[in-house]
């Protein structure tokens, strides 16, 4: 049974009116976009891990992992359903251990402790009918699936160099289970390959120009057998840390048009038992340092152009399951919506969550499927704002971070105030650029219509807090385990917005005139 509150206690409202406020004014600079992200930039993951991966003293997993996870629960068929659709990723760390039994794949072991094992475990199967079952809950929920396949079958680990692995990857239990999957009319958006192999790898690697022979066999393999281009998947690739030099060499041997989507991973909060992670999330030029990855990242799609551009195809904040202290809480939040505002502006066209469900990053509870304040951010961030990105500036205290999209229901922008200060909030005035002629003041933006603003903070004004208000209303899950509604709060067009301390809001504003978002 979970408390029920009508209102988030007046404490909080009295805490954040006594805060200092300061004036700011923000310019939208609406002409063109800066950046163009999916229509499904928001994606999350289920992983492989069983029951008994441990991390810092702790086993955060329970039965969340792929192979265990109760798939029946209203709670986690409503959290999906509620993004209508929601992308996931299936995959992780113990993907490239995963055989699949189908074809010539006659025994389906489970994963097991090992210490020689790839992360401490044996090789884990998924069986036909685990997948038949986990494709009935995708097509009921309307998800948008990318699957991680298996990029070391047929590999041997290096004798001379640990945790390089070595030869030619073996792509018939892959084929068969494509085949598989193709007779049951089973929709894969797109195949990502391997996880974490590129550069110095996690566990293990693969040479860069080794990996880019390869996926030029499963490119072919997918063109092969999905014979309609229409219906054909996309191959995604590598999926792991961004390390220049490697990510080069695999696209320059692979060459044009072979990979997809070029995928890549940013745990940018380190370990999760670091002692100084509530310091990380409130610190935004800690924040900032990510930035070069990004670019790095850019640069390298601008260079060799896949079609669908750079993902973040995993990004949980801290390694190893999370922090146990902060990736449940509402202070997470501070972190996980300013990297997919950062990542947008960098023109990523997804942002994966590590996890939906599972560790202690997972969006929903792992035992009780209860939504963590992150699921309200994301949900929001999904159904508010679009795929255009509009480049924004300010002059204000840097714990003030603002990110703007075109409005994914036109007309009008919506945008992204996080305010990372704990005393200080934030009364913010808009201005339109005006384009082509930077000498000149920019037009003040006197708006007709009332705003629609959407404020999130914690429950008891503690960011440890791991409820979280929504317009001043817990958002505490029912007995129906329905997603709780998410009405915006309307707010006369001529006040300025106001931003309390140590809180986030979403602000659309239908009559702000942006030609890009026309």
């Amino acid at each position: 049974m979970y408390f029920k509150f009508t209102f988030c206690p007046i404490i909080l409202l009295l805490w954040a009116s006594l805060s200092f406020a300061q004036n700011v004014n923000v310019v939208i600079h609406g002409a063109a976009s800066i950046a163009k992200t999916d229509d499904n930039f928001v994606c999350v993951t289920l992983d492989w891990w069983p029951a008994e991966k441990c991390d810092y003293n702790q086993c955060p997993w329970g039965k969340a992992g792929i192979l265990n996870l109760d798939l029946r629960y209203g709670a986690l068929i409503n959290a999906i359903k509620a993004f209508n659709p929601l992308r996931i990723k299936v995959g992780g760390s113990l993907q490239d251990n995963v055989v699949y039994k189908v074809g010539e794949v006659s025994s389906c072991p489970n994963f097991m402790k090992r210490e020689d094992g790839l992360f401490g475990f044996s090789q884990g199967c998924l069986s036909m009918e685990r997948w038949d079952q986990l494709n009935r809950f995708f097509n009921h929920t309307r998800v948008k699936l990318t699957f991680g396949l298996n990029a070391l079958f047929g590999r041997n680990e290096s004798q001379t160099e640990k945790g390089l692995w070595i030869g030619d990857w073996q792509p018939q239990n892959t084929r068969d289970f494509m085949q598989y999957t193709i007779s049951k009319g089973y929709k894969v958006d797109s195949y990502e390959f391997g996880n974490q192999l590129s550069g110095s790898g996690m566990g293990a690697k693969v040479d860069a120009k080794q990996y880019g022979k390869d996926v030029i066999v499963l490119k072919n393999l997918v063109k092969e057998l999905y014979a309609h281009p229409k219906t054909q998947p996309k191959v995604l690739g590598p999926g792991g840390f961004y390390e220049e030099k490697w990510f080069n060499t695999f696209l320059e041997v692979s060459g044009h048009g072979i990979v997809d989507g070029l995928t890549h991973h940013v745990y940018n909060l380190g370990p999760g038992d670091d002692p100084n992670m509530m310091n990380k999330i409130l610190d935004p030029s800690y924040f900032n340092q990510v930035s070069q990855t990004y670019k790095g990242v850019s640069d390298v799609v601008n260079k060799f152009r896949p079609q669908l551009g750079a993902w973040v195809s995993e990004s949980g904040g801290a390694l190893n399951g999370g922090s146990k202290d902060v990736s449940r809480t509402f202070a997470d939040g501070f972190w996980y919506l300013d990297q997919m505002g950062m990542a947008s502006t960098y023109d990523q066209k997804a942002f994966c969550r590590q996890a939906l469900i599972g560790g202690n990053y997972g969006l929903l509870n792992a035992t009780t499927f209860v939504p963590n304040p992150d699921y309200y951010g994301a949900l929001l961030w999904h159904r508010l704002m679009g795929s255009t990105v509009l480049a924004v500036t300010k002059e204000s205290d840097p714990n003030l971070r603002v990110y703007a999209h075109c409005a994914k229901k036109k007309p009008g922008v919506s945008l992204i105030f996080i305010n990372l200060s704990k005393d200080r909030s934030f009364n913010i005035t808009l201005s339109n650029a005006k384009p082509g002629d930077a000498g000149k003041p920019n037009y003040v933006f006197v708006g007709k219509q009332n705003r629609e603003e959407y404020h999130l903070r914690a429950l008891t004004g503690d960011i440890k807090d791991d409820i979280v208000c929504l317009n001043d209303v817990p958002m505490v899950q029912t007995d129906s385990e329905d997603i709780l509604a998410m009405d915006p709060k309307l707010v006369d067009a001529s006040t300025p917005i106001s931003i309390a301390a140590q809180s986030i809001a979403y602000v659309t504003i239908r009559d702000f005139e942006a030609p890009a978002c026309v």
